[in-house]
């Protein structure tokens, strides 16, 4: 059985991670734009902008703005569902598996850090 960590403990660790993304001179996101790369990049899809929306419990104009800026810093694209042209996928970009990567490698050092 997995030990539980305390709250507290996991809030420090959160806040170590989103400081080392800081740090790192790379973009800075939005609590929804963090959350559509997360879903987009830990999740299977395909991801729809409709299924995002759905996902994250916001408008789809919502994760239409978050998309834009994503697809501005490189970190997602977008492409047409050739199975329905109404929908459009996100797509993964190197960048975008970069930036994830430099963030799980923050956790797991403010996991350790903080003895987790």
């Amino acid at each position: 059985m997995a030990a539980t960590i305390p709250p507290e403990k996991l809030l420090g660790m959160l806040r170590d991670a989103i400081i080392g993304t800081v740090r790192r001179d790379g973009p800075d996101l939005s609590a929804r734009q963090f959350g559509v790369m997360l879903i987009s990049y830990l999740e299977d899809g395909p991801h729809t902008v409709r299924g995002l929306a759905a996902r994250l419990e916001v408008s789809k104009p919502a994760i239409t703005r978050s998309l834009d800026r994503l697809a501005e810093l490189g970190l997602a694209k977008r492409s047409p569902d050739l199975r329905d042209r109404r929908s459009v996928l996100v797509t993964r970009t190197r960048k975008g598996q970069d930036f994830v990567s430099d963030i799980r490698t923050n956790l797991v050092a403010a996991s350790k850090a903080k003895g987790a």
